[in-house]
C-alpha cells in the first residue's frame, strides 16, 4: 500500500501528507485519506474537527464523538484529525458549518465534487 500512497497527490498537487495516527484514520486505518486505487472509496479529506462540527455531525446522524469499542473506535473529540467522507464534507459546508481541512493531507480525487477555492477557505496548517 505505501507504493500506491506515494502515486497520490493532495489537492495542492504534492505528495499525499498522513492525515493522524492518533486517532488512526483513513478507510484503510493506514493514518492516511487515500484511495490505494480502490474504488468507492471517499473518505478523502483530511479535517481537523471542531465541537460545533461534531454536534453538527451528529444531528444528521453521523456521531463521530461516541466511542464504539467493537469498531476499535475510541470518537473524535476536538482538535482530532480525521478522514471525512467527501459528501459528509459538502453537507458541513452547504449548511454552513464544515470542518478545518489539512490541504496538504487531502486527496486531490475530492476536486471532483470540491472547488479547491472552498477547501482553501476553511484550510488550517499542517502540523
Amino acid at each position: 500500500m505505501a507504493e500506491a500512497l506515494h502515486a497520490e497527490k493532495n489537492v495542492l498537487g504534492g505528495e499525499l501528507a498522513p492525515c493522524s495516527y492518533a486517532p488512526l484514520t483513513g478507510y484503510f486505518r493506514d493514518g492516511c485519506c487515500a484511495a490505494h486505487a480502490t474504488e468507492g472509496v471517499a473518505h478523502l479529506v483530511c479535517v481537523k474537527v471542531t465541537e460545533e462540527f461534531l454536534d453538527f455531525s451528529k444531528s444528521r446522524g453521523n456521531d463521530l464523538s461516541t466511542p464504539r469499542p467493537e469498531l476499535r473506535f475510541r470518537g473524535l473529540q476536538p482538535g482530532d484529525r480525521w478522514c471525512l467522507h467527501v459528501l459528509r464534507w459538502i453537507e458541513a459546508w452547504e449548511a454552513g458549518r464544515p470542518p478545518q481541512v489539512v490541504l496538504e493531507a487531502t486527496n486531490e480525487a475530492v476536486l471532483d465534487l470540491i472547488p479547491l477555492s472552498a477547501l482553501k477557505r476553511y484550510a488550517v496548517g499542517a502540523r
